[in-house]
């Protein structure tokens, strides 16, 4: 057992689930950046990639999964690969995993040193061959969009629901047996969950809710006491996943769209999606800000936000625009403009490299996606390389081991290495 110095229910690897961990920050320390620095490209095509991952160093995992067989209401299915941390090759991989209905899932190395895929309605235990060791058919016949693993080691999922109350799952991490019964949240949820430490974190469509561990009920209880208001009085539609910087709780709204193959256009509000922070000690101090002020505005993703330099970046995905605001850890003061960029389509997660400042993230422009490092300070773009997928990336990237970064999309996965 080797469990990450923060997130003590994932394996000690730099990246070791989707976004780094469970809440959800997308940074790690990374490597230094040097003034005219060049971009190399290695990329192979794949089948609706979803996110990289790391194990021990060099072991790269990448999760997969078909899509066709649910436009004729067929069960789809995952895969995930241990591919070459250079060549993108394939060296060895799962059997097929059974996954039902059709939404991308999660990947995580455990502490455990296990693997673990929750895809549509099934969760999978794998080991570092990549064979199947337990499976668990989960209750509900929808879609699950991954899970968060708590410091204890618990496994916690949800269906993604957009009209019934979402359910939460806890499952045990060494062999994916229930824990406790289900738990009824209070409204739909479509975003992924966060957490820290023990406490579960969920975004429903008007409010935000959190669960406790509740060691005599051997269970997850609700906070009653923190139950914020995000959405206000507003006409905008549900969040998206939220990031947890240890003082607020940060995400962006207007979360419905259409996405097909890129989210430019995509939104289908009459409002302006908008950036929101709200205080993890007080649910009564909320702050949100509208991030391009244009009608149709809409995201699919979380914000960034580094606590190392208190900056968050929030993007407009349909209408291009990406703003960054400086902040404070007083909640009660309100974040300031820091700088905006106009016709940047981001619409990925990202990675931000703590050390040097450096985030990475896309640009869709015209059926290609580039891949492209910008100071976080100033927004100043540093590099950028364009990548030969058509598709815009709307998934999880990871850092590599050899001073690069792995990014996905739909249709490629790509590895950006530094010159």
């Amino acid at each position: 057992m080797s469990s990450h110095p923060i997130y003590l229910g994932y394996y000690n690897s730099p990246w070791p689930a989707e976004d780094a961990g469970p809440t959800r920050l997308q940074n790690w320390a990374g490597f230094g950046w040097l003034p005219n620095t060049r971009l190399n490209l290695t990329h192979r095509r794949s089948q609706l990639s979803t996110m990289v991952v790391l194990g021990d160093p060099g072991e790269v995992f990448l999760l997969t999964h078909t899509a066709l067989r649910a436009k004729f209401g067929m069960p789809t299915t995952a895969r995930v690969e241990q591919i070459d941390p250079l060549t993108l090759k394939t060296i060895r991989q799962s059997p097929r995993l059974p996954g039902g209905p059709m939404w991308p899932g999660g990947l995580a190395v455990l502490a455990t040193g296990n693997i673990l895929v929750v895809y549509g309605r099934h969760a999978h235990l794998l080991n570092r061959q990549l064979q199947v060791i337990a499976h668990r058919e989960l209750m509900l016949n929808e879609p699950h969009n991954s899970f968060v693993v708590l410091d204890n080691g618990w496994i916690v999922t949800k269906n993604l629901s957009q009209t019934t109350n979402a359910c939460l799952q806890v499952l045990h991490p060494d062999n994916l047996a229930p824990v406790c019964p289900p738990i009824q949240c209070l409204e739909p949820s479509i975003a992924r969950l966060g957490a820290t430490g023990n406490t579960v974190y969920v975004v429903g469509m008007q409010h935000l809710y959190r669960y406790i561990l509740n060691q005599e009920a051997q269970g997850l209880s609700l906070d009653k006491d923190w139950i914020p208001d995000y959405m206000g009085n507003s006409r905008n539609s549900f969040g998206w996943d939220m990031v947890l910087d240890g003082h607020s709780a940060w995400l962006m709204d207007n979360g419905h769209h259409r996405y097909l193959y890129t989210m430019v256009g995509a939104g289908v509000s009459p409002t302006a999606n908008r950036l929101v922070r709200v205080s993890l000690n007080d649910p009564q101090q909320v702050w949100r800000s509208e991030v391009s002020g244009l009608i149709g505005g809409s995201v699919t993703n979380p914000p960034l936000v580094s606590p190392l330099h208190r900056v968050v970046l929030a993007y407009d995905s349909a209408n291009k625009v990406l703003k960054a605001w400086r902040f404070h850890v007083d909640t009660q003061t309100e974040p300031s403009l820091l700088w905006s960029k106009s016709g940047f389509a981001c619409a990925s997660h990202m990675v931000l490299m703590d050390r040097s400042g450096v985030v990475w993230i896309n640009d869709y422009q015209w059926f290609t996606e580039s891949v492209v490092a910008l100071d976080l300070q100033s927004g100043q773009e540093l590099a950028r390389i364009k990548t030969p997928g058509h598709m815009q990336g709307v998934v999880f990237p990871c850092p590599g081991w050899n001073r690069d970064i792995y990014w996905v999309s739909m249709d490629q996965v790509c590895r950006v290495a530094l010159g």
